[in-house]
Order: structure tokens, then sequence, then C-alpha cells
């Protein structure tokens, strides 16, 4: 008897005889099961068909003066409805640079641009002269592109950005208004087939050296993957940001020989490699351009109304004018007839570009409207783009792609001048209405589109 029972104890497996260890053992592999769910899923985002052979060692150590973001601003989606899948880096890396050494220079299909001397360096055109140069398709003429006032840039800088001929990421930091962030994901080629150049002025320059990141031994400055180019910016535009444009729509004059181009806002770091993103969203997609949709807005006017209401820009009559002078010029809301356009408003912190007549023309266009009338690039983007021939072909990809392939900090605010009625004095919906689409009680050039916009929103 003793022993029948000393059998039947002996033969219950241990698992059984703790419940806490059962629980524990239960736990563990849910847990398991449900991270690698996650990891697969198919409505993650972003997916690699299979690892890169990433740079490990950090590109740049930065100070801790410096003051860097430790954390970045959080996203505001996990996942999307089309994930976006990069091919192989090793397939990829092959794959440009075949690319690149096939590819012929545009010859006689390039744009034409003006030359000449003038006080601004866009050359501040009416805005008759500026809508003639839309239609490009079976005219040969010279177009304004900026460069009519010439860029401030080292001799040495100079013939850096004409050595580069594959593919360039650009960036600026202007007024010392951001910190230089290093890009992360880079596959180990990557540094020798990509340049990165970094835009800034004297008083970035100065934090610079402030924080002892550079020298003043020498001219010749980089910072990780960064090459540092000072611009001498008392000799373009009083405006910080009107600078910064001249680098973000203008990257194919000052880099002439680059096939492909990444502009990232100084906000922005990437966290995906460039060629990858070139691959996958220029190239696979046959587009001129690729840029993100705006995670709000799909019409123009929405987006004019959030820049009064946010004093995005200060002048509100300046911002009625140049609706109402694109109102009159034809823009219309967005709708089904602007497809494949899946939007008017873009968000423009991520701009790649396959350098052509299309993208070339497209940001010649935008850049004199920015000189124009302000900095703000959302406002013309659907106006430049529907009227322009010839059509550019552009890839506008979700808002949940961009915060994949990008992490976004705040703005320094160490130079900003904030004050509480800044925040406090915000517009509504029909004061900003009133404020830039009447004047003197009359009705105004862009009562139409309003009132197909509202259809739409209310449809």
């Amino acid at each position: 008897m003793g022993m029948a029972t000393a059998k039947a104890k002996f033969t219950k497996p241990l698992l059984f005889q703790s419940k806490l260890l059962c629980f524990s053992v239960f736990y563990l592999f849910t847990s398991l099961f449900l991270a690698l769910y996650v990891n697969l899923s198919s409505t993650n985002c972003i997916l690699r068909s299979s690892p890169f052979d990433p740079i490990q060692s950090p590109l740049f150590t930065y100070p801790s003066s410096y003051g860097q973001h430790k954390h970045a601003l959080p996203t505001l989606h996990s996942s999307c409805s089309s994930p976006v899948f990069f091919s192989d880096y090793w397939m990829v890396l092959q794959e440009i640079q075949e690319f690149l050494k096939n590819s012929t220079s545009l010859g006689s299909k390039a744009v034409k641009y003006m030359k000449k001397n003038a006080d601004s360096f866009g050359g501040n055109f009416s805005a008759r002269k500026r809508y003639s140069d839309f239609d490009y398709e079976n005219k040969d003429v010279n177009i304004p592109c900026g460069f009519f006032k010439k860029f401030p840039v080292s001799l040495s800088d100079r013939i850096a950005m004409q050595a580069c001929d594959g593919v360039v990421v650009v960036s600026a930091i202007f007024n010392d208004h951001d910190k230089i962030r290093q890009p992360r994901g880079l596959g180990s080629k990557t540094l020798d087939s990509v340049c990165f150049f970094m835009f800034i002025d004297d008083a970035t320059l100065n934090g610079l050296y402030y924080h002892k990141m550079v020298s003043r031994l020498t001219k010749n400055h980089k910072i990780g993957a960064w090459r540092i180019v000072k611009v001498s910016s008392e000799h373009l535009y009083e405006n910080a940001a009107m600078n910064g444009v001249i680098p973000k729509y203008l990257v194919h004059r000052l880099f002439t020989n680059s096939k492909f181009s990444i502009w990232v806002d100084a906000k922005m770091q990437l966290v995906v490699d460039p060629l990858l993103l070139i691959h996958t969203l220029i190239i696979k997609a046959d587009a001129d351009m690729a840029m993100s949709r705006h995670p709000f807005f799909v019409h123009t006017m929405e987006e004019a109304m959030a820049t009064a209401r946010w004093k995005k820009w200060g002048n509100i009559n300046s911002l009625r004018m140049q609706m109402e002078s694109y109102c009159e010029n034809g823009l219309e809301p967005w709708s089904s007839k602007k497809l494949p356009y899946p939007s008017d408003v873009p968000d423009s912190a991520i701009i790649l570009r396959r350098h052509g007549v299309a993208s070339n023309l497209f940001s010649c266009l935008l850049f004199n409207e920015l000189e124009a009338f302000n900095p703000r690039d959302q406002l013309p983007f659907a106006y430049v783009r529907d009227f322009m021939k010839p059509k550019l072909k552009l890839n506008m990809f979700d808002v949940e792609v961009f915060e994949q392939v990008a992490s976004e900090y705040r703005h320094n605010l160490n130079n900003v001048k904030v004050t509480g009625a800044r925040f406090r004095d915000k517009l509504n919906s029909n004061t900003a209405l009133s404020n830039m689409f009447s004047s003197n009680g009359s009705f105004s050039k862009c009562h139409g589109y309003l009132s197909k916009m509202w259809g739409e929103l209310h449809d």
C-alpha cells in the first residue's frame, strides 16, 4: 500500500506539482507568442525582407553640453494599412550603383535657367511672369530659378558639392534653430555612396564653436556623416526660414551632378538607410518626387487657415492675397478628380527626388512662389503641382510611413521669443476666414473654392 502510494506520487510530473511554476511557464510562452505576433504582423508599417549590415558604432560623440534631446516626439500611429517593403540592402546598393553608372545626362531635355543679376536671390518676379513659366512642355525658354545673387559658400565646399554625383542627403540649420543629429540605420557601404551636407549660418556655427564640436583652426568641418557648409546668410534673405528654402528646393542647382536627393528638415532624424528610401519610394514607385501627405489636412485652404490661426506667418493680409491669387488662377479644392494625387497638402519635412525635368521644374516654380509670398511651402504646393507641365509623378505616401522612417524632435527654444499671448490668441475659424477671404464686405475671389471645400467636408 505504501509502495503504491509512493509510486503514484513519483510518476506525477513536477511541472504540475507547483501552481506558481505552471502559471509562470504559461505566462512566458504567452508573452513570447504575443511579441512574435506583433513583430511579424502584416499591419506593421515597415518590413524588410532580410537584415542588412548596419554601422554599429556611433557616427559622432556629442559633448554633454550640446544638449541633444533624449527622446523624440511620440508618433501618432503604430501601423498602417499599406505597409512598405524594403528590399535587401545589398541588392539595393548594387542596383543603385548600376543605375548611377549607366545614367546619362539630361542633355537638351534639361530645364534651362534664367541668368541675370538682381537685388533678390530669386529675382522677385510678378505673378503674371511666374505663372507664364508653368507650361514648359512645348516651350524653349529659360525659367527663373534663383541664383540671381551669388550663393555665398567657400570654394572648397562648392567643389565638394560638384563632386557628389550620386545620392545626396541635404539639411540646413539657420539661426541655431535645431540640433545636428546623425542618421541611424545606415548600411556599412552607404557613406561610400551617399553624400551628407548640412548648411548652416554664422549663428549656428558660433553655437558649434561654443560647444567645441568644430575647430576654429579650419574652415572645412565635418560632424559624423554631415559635411558642414557655412553660408554667409547676410547676403541672402533677412528671414532665416527663407534661407533654408534655398537648399530645400534648389538642391538640384547646388548639386548639379547628383541623380537623387533627400531633403531632411533639421528637426528630423533619418532612421532608415537613404538608399532603401530612394529605391522603395522613388525607383520602385516610378516617381519623380516622394513626400508624405499631411496627417490632418487635405485642402490647401485648410492649411492656409491653420497658418493664420496658429500664427505660423504673421501677415494675415499677405496670406489672403496669396490664396486669392491662386483661386483667381484656377486652384480648386482636392477631389477625386485630382487622383492619383491623394491630397493637396504634404508634410514636406522629408522630400525625395529623382533629379529630372519634372522634379527640377516643380522645385523652381515652387521656390519662386515662396520668394513672392512667404516660406510656408505647403501653401503653393497644389497650385504649382496642378498647373505645371509636364506633369509631376508624385508618390505621396502615408503619414504612418513617414513616422516609421524618421524621428521628429522639437526645435531649440533658446533664441525664440515665445509669449503667452502667442498661444492665447488663437483665432477661431470664423475670424480667420473673415480676415483672410473678405475685403470691405465684398465677396472673396476664393468664394467658389470655399463653397466646394465646405461641401466636400460635410458630405
